[in-house]
C-alpha cells in the first residue's frame, strides 16, 4: 500500500546475528512479543467494551431510548467490522510496535471525547470513530504472532494470547462498574481512556516487527512443524492485490469461516451488549451484579480457550470440529436463560459463564483457522475479513436485540439469538475435517497461481 507513512512502514530486515545469539535472543522475544501484545489487547477492550455496562445509566441521565443505545452499538460494531478489514490489510503492510500504540492513543481521545460532551449526534460519531481505531488492536498483535509462533503453536498460543479479551473484558465489567457507582457514568469513559494512554507508551517500549527486523531467522528456519507438507509461505511482503484477490476473495474456506463467524458473534454479544439490561429489566439485577455479568461470561473462557487451543494442536489443527461442539452449550445455555426463575440470579450468572466458556474458544478457532488457510503475510486481513463479517453480525445483534426487546419481549429476543446460534452450528460443521495439513498442501498445489495472481 504506497499511503503507508513512514512511520509505520514494516522494520527493514538487518543481517543474521550469529548463531549464540539467536538461540539466546529468539525465545526472550517470543515470549516479549507474547506478552506485549497480550496486554496491549486487553486494554483495547477496557476503551470499547465500557459502554454496555454503563448503557442504562447513561442512557437514564442523558434520557436516550433502547433503540438509541442499540444505534450507538450497531454504529461502533460497523465501523470497527468495516475496519478490522481495512486496518487488517494495512497492518499486513506495517510495523506493529508505532501501528498498535497509535490505535490505543486515539481510542483513549475518543473516549475522553465521549465523555466530555452529552449530544447524542456526537456520541454517534465519536463511537463510530472508535470503532474505527478500535480495529487497530487485533490486527498488528495477529501480523506479529503469525511471524512469531509456527503452524503447530498457533492453537496454543493463539489461546494464550486470546485470553487477553476475557481479562480485558472482565475487568471491564468490574471497574466500569464501579467506578460508575462512586464518580458517576462520565468516568466509565475516562479512567478507561488514562489506562490506555499509559499503555500505548508501554507498547513503543515493548513490541518489535519481524525476527528477520532484529537479526533472527524466520519462524519456518527456526521451529518448521511440518515439514513434509512443505511450507508455501514467501518472506516478500505480498501486494495488495495479491492479498485481497488471491489470498481472500478467491479463498472458499475463508469466506465458510467468515459466515460462520457471523451468527457466532450474535451469540457472543448478545449477551455482552444486553446481558446487564436484560438481567436489570427481567430479573432486577444490581448495577454490581450487571458488572458481574459481564466478568462471569469474560472470566469464565480464560480455562477453556487455552484448554481448547492446546487440543485443537493436539488433534491435528481440527479447529472446525472443536468449534461446532463448543457451540452447542452455548445454545443450551440461552434456553436456560429463557426459562430460570427471577430469583435464581446465581443460575443466570453459571448461565452466562457457560456461554463465555464455549463461545469464546469457538471464535478464537474460527480465526486461527482462517491463519492456517492462508499465507502469514495475510494474517491482518484474514483476521479483519473474518472479523467483518462477525461485526456484521454484531450490528444486527446489537441493532437488533433491542428493537425486538422494545417491540415484543425479552423471550423473543432470546429466540432470536437460539436462532443465530443454531446457524452457526449448522455452518460449522462444514468445517468438521479440515485441519492445517489439507490447508499446507492446497497451498502448496496452488502456490504458482497464487503468486504470479
Amino acid at each position: 500500500m504506497t499511503w503507508n507513512f513512514p512511520l509505520l512502514r514494516p522494520a527493514a530486515h538487518i543481517p543474521k546475528l550469529p548463531d549464540e545469539q539467536v538461540k539466546w535472543l529468539y525465545p526472550r522475544l517470543r515470549w516479549q512479543i507474547l506478552e506485549s501484545t497480550f496486554i496491549g489487547y486487553a486494554i483495547f477492550y477496557l476503551v470499547r467494551n465500557n459502554l454496555p455496562v454503563v448503557s442504562k445509566e447513561m442512557g437514564q441521565a442523558l434520557g436516550y431510548s433502547k433503540g438509541q443505545i442499540g444505534d450507538l452499538l450497531a454504529i461502533t460494531a460497523i465501523s470497527y467490522g468495516v475496519g478490522k478489514f481495512i486496518m487488517g490489510a494495512w497492518s499486513d503492510r506495517s510495523n506493529p510496535r508505532y501501528f498498535m500504540p497509535l490505535g490505543l492513543l486515539l481510542t483513549a481521545f475518543c473516549n475522553f471525547a465521549f465523555a466530555s460532551v452529552s449530544s447524542y449526534p456526537v456520541h454517534m460519531a465519536l463511537w463510530g470513530l472508535n470503532g474505527l481505531v478500535q480495529s487497530m488492536g487485533w490486527a498488528p498483535c495477529g501480523r506479529s504472532l503469525g511471524h512469531w509462533y509456527s503452524l503447530g503453536e498457533r492453537g496454543t498460543k493463539f489461546a494464550f494470547w486470546n485470553v487477553a479479551q476475557n481479562v480485558g473484558g472482565g475487568v471491564t465489567g468490574l471497574i466500569v462498574a464501579y467506578s460508575t457507582a462512586l464518580l458517576g457514568w462520565r468516568s466509565a469513559f475516562y479512567v478507561p481512556g488514562i489506562l490506555a494512554v499509559l499503555c500505548a507508551f508501554y507498547l513503543l517500549l515493548r513490541l518489535r516487527d519481524t525476527p528477520q527486523s532484529v537479526g533472527l531467522p524466520p519462524i519456518e528456519e527456526y521451529r518448521d512443524d511440518y515439514p513434509a507438507g512443505g511450507n508455501a509461505d514467501s518472506e516478500k511482503e505480498l501486494d495488495t492485490r495479491d492479498l485481497l484477490v488471491n489470498y481472500i476473495f478467491k479463498n472458499r474456506f475463508i469466506w465458510l469461516f467468515a459466515l460462520a463467524n457471523f451468527f457466532t458473534y450474535i451469540a457472543r454479544y448478545a449477551m455482552l451488549d444486553w446481558g446487564p439490561t436484560y438481567l436489570k429489566e427481567v430479573k432486577h439485577a444490581s448495577l454490581g451484579e450487571g458488572g458481574i455479568s459481564t466478568a462471569a461470561l469474560e472470566f469464565s473462557a480464560i480455562f477453556s480457550s487455552i484448554m481448547v487451543g492446546w487440543l485443537s494442536d493436539k488433534l491435528g489443527g481440527r479447529r472446525g470440529m472443536i468449534s461446532m461442539l463448543c457451540m452447542i452449550p452455548v445454545l443450551l445455555a440461552y434456553v436456560g436463560i429463557l426459562y430460570s426463575p427471577d430469583n435464581k440470579m446465581w443460575l443466570d450468572l453459571v448461565l452466562f459463564g457457560v456461554i463465555g466458556f464455549f463461545v469464546y474458544p469457538t471464535i478464537l478457532l474460527l480465526v486461527v483457522s482462517a491463519l492456517d488457510f492462508t499465507s502469514k503475510k495475510a494474517v491482518g486481513t484474514a483476521a479483519g475479513f473474518i472479523g467483518l463479517f462477525g461485526y456484521l453480525g454484531r450490528v444486527v445483534e446489537g441493532k437488533g436485540i433491542g428493537t425486538l426487546a422494545e417491540r415484543y419481549g425479552w423471550n423473543t429476543a432470546l429466540c432470536a439469538v437460539m436462532v443465530a446460534t443454531v446457524m452457526a452450528i449448522i455452518l460449522l460443521s462444514l468445517s468438521w475435517k479440515l485441519s492445517p495439513r489439507d490447508a499446507k498442501a492446497i497451498q502448496m498445489r496452488k502456490s504458482r497461481p497464487l503468486n504470479q495472481g
